[in-house]
């Protein structure tokens, strides 16, 4: 018993330690919160709301969802025979199979922004650089977690295609892929959430989209019609999460 109140204490310990360490290394100034009076003021500005650009807001949203949708249906593409390429029990060879892996790691190891960054020289803060970058990032994000799917399917369909004397990409195909099918929407629905999230931070620097029109009115002081921007981005985050939910229910 005392044993474990040690533990207990030396872990309590240890987290005030970093929480005393983590305020005074990013100089947190907590007096400054007596000025949330300021934010109060900002948002009193968005007041009545002004629905002039509501628009062009409208168009601009459609944007935002129209580059996660191709930046995630391409990764989706990609991922899929990168996927079985990754996958201990459908890899051709243990070299290729550790090279696809070490290369899905590699690339989701690298953040979405950094991979924008790179496409920055050759198209420009422009909608086909953030669809590259999610490109990418879902290939790579969508081959690891569809390989998994792979390397967990059962083996008896694959074994019953098989005995037909189908053999490669016709027992991937009927032995395997029906049995992951629902799981592959299911993620790929996901990353595509993640897409529209994304592509509103990307917005915001000046890659187009809402969020790039948020920030032109936030830079303007058009802060009510600002206020119309982010309430299109709560619906369209809300409705997604809606639709997720529903979509996922529906397939697994």
């Amino acid at each position: 018993m005392m044993a474990v109140r040690r533990k207990v204490l030396l872990t309590l310990l240890l987290v005030l330690v970093a929480v005393i360490f983590s305020v005074q290394d990013a100089e947190l100034n907590f007096g400054e919160i007596g000025e949330l009076s300021n934010s109060a003021d900002f948002l009193a500005q968005m007041w009545p709301l002004d629905f002039s650009m509501l628009g062009h807001s409208l168009e601009e949203t459609l944007i935002t969802v129209e580059i996660a949708f191709l930046g995630t249906l391409a990764g989706l593409v990609v991922s899929f025979p990168l996927a079985f390429l990754a996958a201990r029990n459908t890899s051709p060879h243990p070299t290729v199979y550790n090279g696809v892996r070490s290369f899905l790691t590699f690339l989701r190891s690298v953040p979405e922004l950094v991979l924008a960054l790179i496409f920055v020289p050759t198209f420009g803060l422009e909608p086909l650089t953030v669809i590259m970058a999610l490109f990418l990032h879902n290939g790579a994000v969508l081959g690891k977690l569809l390989s998994e799917l792979v390397e967990a399917a059962e083996p008896g369909p694959q074994e019953a295609v098989a005995s037909t004397g189908a053999r490669g990409v016709l027992v991937a195909l009927y032995g395997i892929v029906p049995q992951i099918f629902p799981n592959i929407l299911s993620h790929s629905f996901y990353r595509f959430e993640v897409g529209v999230r994304s592509s509103l931070l990307f917005g915001a620097i000046g890659a187009g989209g809402i969020g790039d029109v948020l920030y032109l009115h936030f830079k303007t002081f058009e802060y009510a019609a600002m206020a119309v921007d982010v309430l299109l981005i709560m619906v369209l985050i809300w409705f997604l999460d809606y639709m997720g939910s529903y979509f996922r229910a529906k397939v697994i």
